[in-house]
């Protein structure tokens, strides 16, 4: 994680949903290093937010670098266009 001024973090909107467009990545229990989700859910890159620190009460999981990764790239696919 980088080093950040403040107390705000940058926040993925993740949904058990069922999304269907060129952004949402596939995510089941499979995606994480620690933790789980209850549903197999989408991350959904196109729908970023920041939050105060202070409002999360607890880390649910960490997942792969490969999913990490994907997350990064659609990001940059989003802000290239």
């Amino acid at each position: 994680m980088a080093n950040q001024m403040g107390d705000d973090i940058i926040l993925s909107q993740v949904t058990s949903q069922f999304i269907k467009d060129d952004y949402a990545i596939a995510l089941d229990n499979s995606g994480f290093e620690k933790g789980s989700l209850n549903k197999p859910s989408n991350i959904r890159p196109n729908r970023l937010f920041t939050a105060d620190t202070n409002i999360v009460l607890r880390k649910l999981g960490t997942v792969k670098p490969d999913i990490s990764e994907r997350v990064v790239n659609k990001l940059f696919e989003i802000i290239k266009y």
